[in-house]
């Protein structure tokens, strides 16, 4: 499920670089951001949780290219993976990647926990282990407020994403079923399963078993390289890791995740987001068929089927639901066949996204 800087084993395709565009619309409209996409923070003030609990001084990180079209209906919010930040989604933006900037407003959102929206390591007030515990939803939540109040959108064409980008694509899709055109979860989940619960609270467990974890009060973020193992261990297929990590060097590349570990994220960080993944259900403690039910988008699924991070089952179920239309990747790359399969891919996300 993590695919950000610990644990990205992959390149996607190359950004297409797009020029800002001048402000547009009727007078008195706020102006669109900068569009080359470069980071950009907008500041919510407070998030209210669903636990009833906030964040204070509440921020949302997020980069666009691409420039909104006349009517303002070609925006595509593309929410970040577990541990990734919106600087890792570039490289999924541009002609051969999965959404074109030529076509389509897209804007890559931070989510809460990346370190770089709000999170434990950045909060002033509520550092470390005083940061309120965060939900999927919580995640959703702020994001509609970013799209609403800071970029004054009332309407996406779409939602997109990948592992936990993909499960805010879920938990989009049921909350806010009149907000998109479409949906698009790739590799993610309506709700883990027992085994996606034993694997991510295993790794919480790594994390914690760090020496230097100190129960979340460092003044320096420890490695967990157990943590970083465990993932190593699961992005891809027994097979897929076997043959493309040589025995004749496997003994370097242990010793430098080891040494790495999940660093350059921050443990309480990656416990945060971790924690909101363990608790994801879209229907809120109720039935999914009430959840499918409130579904309105034209939704793509797509799924890995050696997917060792996240079940595929739960969102092909889901998919059955809705009737939605389903994209089963078939290598041995498990978790990571978005990369490995991008020629099958990308074109038909692109494809899907402009009604084909």
């Amino acid at each position: 499920m993590g695919m950000g800087k610990p644990v990205f084993l992959f390149v996607l395709t190359t950004v297409v670089a797009v020029t800002a565009a001048s402000a547009t619309g009727s007078a008195g409209q706020t102006p669109q951001p900068t569009a080359d996409g470069s980071q950009q923070l907008a500041e919510l003030g407070v998030c209210k949780l669903t636990s009833g609990q906030e964040i204070e001084n509440c921020r949302l990180g997020y980069r666009v290219w691409g420039k909104l079209n006349g009517q303002r209906s070609n925006a595509v919010l593309f929410p970040t993976w577990f541990s990734g930040t919106s600087a890792n989604l570039a490289d999924s933006i541009g002609a051969n990647g999965l959404v074109d900037p030529a076509k389509y407003f897209v804007i890559a959102v931070d989510a809460l926990g990346d370190g770089v929206s709000s999170s434990p390591s950045n909060s002033a007030t509520q550092h470390g282990p005083d940061f309120p515990a965060l939900t999927i939803q919580d995640m959703v939540n702020s994001e509609h407020r970013l799209v609403t109040e800071t970029l004054h959108l009332t309407h996406l064409h779409a939602v997109m994403g990948i592992s936990m980008g993909g499960i805010q694509s879920f938990e989009w899709m049921v909350d806010y079923p009149s907000f998109m055109d479409e949906a698009i979860p790739i590799v993610g989940s309506p709700r883990p399963d027992s085994r996606d619960l034993l694997l991510y609270r295993t790794d919480m467990d790594a994390v914690k078993s760090d020496p230097g974890w100190k129960d979340g009060r460092y003044t320096q973020s420890p490695p967990a390289p157990l943590a970083q193992l465990i993932w190593q261990m699961n992005l891809t297929s027994p097979a897929n890791f076997a043959r493309t990590h040589a025995p004749a060097v496997f003994d370097e590349e242990y010793a430098k995740w080891r040494g790495d570990g999940i660093l350059p994220f921050d443990a309480n960080d990656w416990l945060a987001q971790l924690d909101a993944v363990v608790h994801l259900d879209v229907a809120h403690g109720g039935s999914m068929e009430v959840a499918a039910g409130r579904v309105k988008a034209k939704v793509l699924i797509v799924s890995s089927a050696q997917d060792h991070m996240v079940n595929p089952e739960p969102a092909l179920d889901f998919a059955r639901l809705i009737g939605a239309r389903t994209l089963v990747l078939k290598s041995d790359c498990g978790h990571v066949a978005t990369g490995c399969e991008a020629g099958t891919l990308n074109p038909a996300v692109r494809a899907f996204l402009d009604g084909q």
